[in-house]
């Protein structure tokens, strides 16, 4: 009977398991040792308890894994194996090892998935955008310093306000009138005809080179009424020395048809009717009216649009737009006188190609100060006609002016 029990079934133990033949026959005696197995099944049975104390945990952690994330539900199911696994290390000691060491495994990989949990926790989604915000915000602050110097480049009256445009201009026109107070048209004439034809030779030549002229054809054709009959050959003789005389022969000539045609004789005294005279535009007409018939109005010449512009007044280049611009920073009663002293001012300081910056009574209210000779003595070796100690480019010049220190220009041929 003990023979079959060794060879075939094994020895049954006291916690009812059986142990194996190969078992048997590693015994020292090579008998089977009932007791041996005996004491090998009592630690097998501690092994059980201890896998079900360690699955426990297990458990528990698989439930807050749960909650926690999905990943950790995969991390309990080897838990939940491991349990089923202590239940039966009631078998042989060697399979109730297996288990065991599966439990420590297991219950290391899950430590380790729960350490690993918290470190996906501690660097979560919504911190991403955070470092791309910070990239942008330089962007931005890099194109606010960019543009910084674009505005640095703008000269000071260029930032200036409309009411202190306006208090500036006004302040430089009463300079000027301190300095010019005998400014006057700088053309001789002695009616309103005289005045318009003199105003229609002056365009490309000098105010002086036309007073020098005038007086021989006034002489010969003193009304409208002489020179719309006068031969075109003599006009041009003596038109000549202003150049352009023949183009203006036929302007003078053709006024002064229109003149005696359709005015009677007279100038007219309205802007619309003295543009529609032959060589008449708005700033000869503005001239007349001014002067001749005391209706203010503003003369847009040269001298003029370069001065305005230069103290940035304006920053037009069409003389109509010009004159618009001008004409609203000034009252209309001051247009004519306004005229005559920045056209005065142009002649004899700020000249076009080396303006005599350092003579300049108006200086701390220019914004091109310094475009000219800054140097006081040499600024004034460049002033020109009464300022500059020569005759002017009157003939007959009012008596004002000629009190101011002024002196007459010469005829035409004396020098």
């Amino acid at each position: 009977m003990g023979v079959r029990r060794d060879s075939a079934v094994g020895e049954q133990g006291s916690d009812g398991g059986r142990e194996s033949a190969k078992t048997a026959k590693r015994s020292p005696s090579g008998q089977p040792e009932t007791k041996a197995a005996a004491r090998k099944a009592a630690p097998a049975k501690k092994a059980a308890p201890s896998a079900k104390t360690a699955a426990a945990p297990a458990k528990k952690a698989a439930s807050s894994a749960k909650k926690a994330a999905a990943p950790a539900k995969r991390a309990a199911s080897p838990g939940k194996k491991a349990a089923s696994t202590g239940k039966k290390a009631a078998a042989p000691a060697r399979k109730a090892a297996a288990p065991a060491k599966k439990a420590g495994s297991v219950g290391r990989t899950t430590a380790a998935k729960k350490s690993a949990t918290p470190a996906k926790k501690v660097a979560p989604i919504k911190k991403a955008p955070s470092p791309r915000k910070q990239l942008v915000a330089p962007k931005k602050a890099t194109a606010a310093v960019k543009a910084a110097p674009a505005e640095a480049v703008v000269k000071p009256a260029g930032d200036e306000s409309r009411t202190a445009l306006v208090r500036r201009a006004r302040r430089i026109n009463r300079e000027l009138a301190e300095v010019y107070p005998y400014a006057h048209p700088e053309l001789d004439f002695e009616n309103p005809f005289q005045l318009v034809v003199a105003t229609v030779l002056s365009a490309q030549t000098t105010d002086l080179r036309v007073n020098q002229t005038t007086p021989a054809l006034f002489a010969r054709y003193p009304t409208p009424e002489d020179l719309a009959a006068a031969d075109p050959e003599e006009v041009e003789e003596i038109l000549r020395p202003t150049g352009f005389f023949r183009a203006k022969t036929k302007s003078v000539i053709g006024l002064s048809k229109a003149i005696a045609e359709d005015f009677g004789g007279e100038v007219p005294g309205r802007l619309e009717d003295l543009v529609k005279l032959p060589g008449v535009g708005r700033k000869t007409a503005f001239v007349v009216l001014g002067n001749a018939f005391g209706r203010p109005g503003i003369t847009v010449d040269t001298h003029f649009q370069r001065l305005v512009r230069r103290w940035r007044w304006t920053a037009e280049t069409d003389p109509d737009k010009i004159e618009a611009a001008i004409g609203a920073l000034f009252p209309k009663s001051d247009w004519t006188d306004l005229s005559h002293h920045v056209i005065w001012h142009g002649r004899r300081i700020c000249h076009a190609r080396k303006p005599a910056c350092g003579a300049c009574p108006i200086a701390a209210l220019c914004p091109a100060y310094g475009e000219g000779e800054t140097d006081p003595e040499k600024a004034e070796k460049l002033l020109k006609y009464e300022k500059g100690g020569l005759p002017g480019q009157r003939l007959n010049p009012p008596q004002a002016y000629l009190d101011a220190g002024g002196r007459p220009a010469p005829p035409l041929g004396a020098g």
